[in-house]
């Protein structure tokens, strides 16, 4: 690939941002110099970034190239509809690539050591769940948050989005383990027993959190390891009917899980109360159409949490449907690119860990895009890398750091995108 070849989709991404940043000064009718400056910053560490990875041979080129667009698109997004969130968002964003960096390069030095610490994931997750049902908050009915500083103007810490990661690597630890001398159980027997536990115990933490959505996310991580890990096809009924009897019991007995399933197959009985926000979701991706309204010029604050639960349907109003299935479009191809470099892996446990993170976020992007768009009941995760949020920003890029050492340790992934 030639030098200039090579170049061109980070010129993509200064356009992108120039563009959106000139839309937004003419649609809030002045220039914010900070706003400015952290769009430039972006531009300049995409590059230098892309630099590194690229020339560098770090593994695959485009994952950080992908996770800028994204990046920069919910940058605009957050100025537009707020320029505190905006100037925030883009802040989350610098340092969470300094997260990228560091996660890689831990899992590049500690690569032969990771395998071995199955029961310290497993513990610094028992940790971080106790921490939150002890000193969380209570918000939208889940108790997921551990606010640090005070209410209001304090720091405000989501530990299950960094418990994705443990319980990933933790899942990946066992499930590539060899198996102790003097066990009478078959090793996969073992494995799959094992794995069970660590799951069970997360998903009760999460239940008595009123954490649905994670719970939905951890439970499919944990079903797509047993799946490709060889349980029999026995194992997977038992564990599919349990979910049934666990969500059948959430829907009749849990006031919180009935109005959510209500909302979602008679969203228009309610409008202006319960069904509000599915609604005013669903009126903003149809005014959209196809070429959107526009930035700055679409009526986005009618949806409750528009910054956060609900981008993606802002996105929708403002660059359209085509807009809307580009973010999609570059989700997918995102998925792709970690699917790829599991397939590429000979390492057992790097394989294990690619294919549990991705699987994982790219379930998470589908869970909140078909919750707003009302394909499944909605539930509150956030759209990587383009919802509001500090901790979802910073994990989710550690997340793909990971996967960027996973492609440097050994494999090389050379395929155009």
């Amino acid at each position: 690939m030639s030098e200039a070849k090579s170049m061109r989709p980070l010129l993509y991404i200064i356009l992108l941002n120039a563009i959106g940043a000139a839309l937004i000064s003419i649609a809030n009718g002045a220039f914010n110099p900070e706003a400015l400056m952290l769009t430039g910053a972006i531009c300049l560490v995409s590059l230098i970034s892309y630099m590194m990875v690229s020339l560098a041979g770090f593994g695959d080129p485009y994952l950080f190239l992908i996770i800028s667009v994204l990046g920069s698109v919910g940058g605009i997004m957050q100025l537009r509809i707020r320029t505190a969130y905006g100037i925030r968002q883009l802040k989350w964003f610098l340092l969470g690539t300094a997260c990228y960096f560091v996660a890689m390069a831990m899992f590049m030095f500690l690569n032969r050591l990771l395998p071995k610490l199955t029961w310290l994931y497993f513990g610094l997750s028992v940790a971080l769940f106790a921490a939150t049902l002890i000193f969380g908050t209570t918000s939208h009915g889940s108790r997921n948050w551990i606010i640090i500083g005070g209410e209001g103007s304090g720091l405000s810490i989501q530990p299950s989005e960094l418990i994705r990661i443990f319980f990933v690597l933790a899942l990946a630890a066992i499930f590539t383990s060899e198996p102790r001398e003097g066990l009478r159980l078959r090793p996969n027997a073992v494995r799959l027993l094992s794995a069970s536990g660590v799951t069970v115990v997360c998903l009760l933490f999460l239940l008595l959190q009123r954490e649905w959505g994670i719970t939905l996310l951890f439970f499919m991580t944990y079903f797509f390891f047993i799946y490709v890990y060889g349980a029999s096809r026995g194992y997977l009924l038992l564990n599919a009917a349990a979910a049934v009897v666990v969500g059948a019991f959430g829907v009749t007995h849990m006031s919180h899980i009935q109005t959510r399933v209500e909302i979602w197959l008679h969203p228009f009985a309610d409008a202006s109360s319960k069904g509000y926000q599915i609604t005013q979701s669903l009126f903003a991706i149809g005014e959209g159409g196809f070429g959107g309204r526009g930035i700055g010029a679409g009526s986005v604050y009618f949806i409750p949490e528009v910054h956060s639960d609900f981008i993606f349907s802002a996105i929708c109003e403002e660059m359209g449907i085509l807009g809307g299935l580009a973010i999609v479009m570059l989700y997918f191809v995102l998925a792709y690119r970690g699917f790829k470099i599991a397939l590429s892996c000979t390492n057992k446990f790097n394989k294990a860990v690619a294919f549990g993170l991705s699987f994982m976020l790219g379930l998470q992007t589908f869970i909140i895009i078909g919750g707003v768009t009302k394909m499944i009941p909605l539930t509150g995760i956030t759209l990587p890398f383009v919802s509001y949020g500090g901790s979802s920003m910073l994990t989710t890029f550690a997340a793909y750091g990971i996967l960027q050492a996973i492609s440097a340790i050994k494999e090389e992934i050379t395929d155009e995108l």
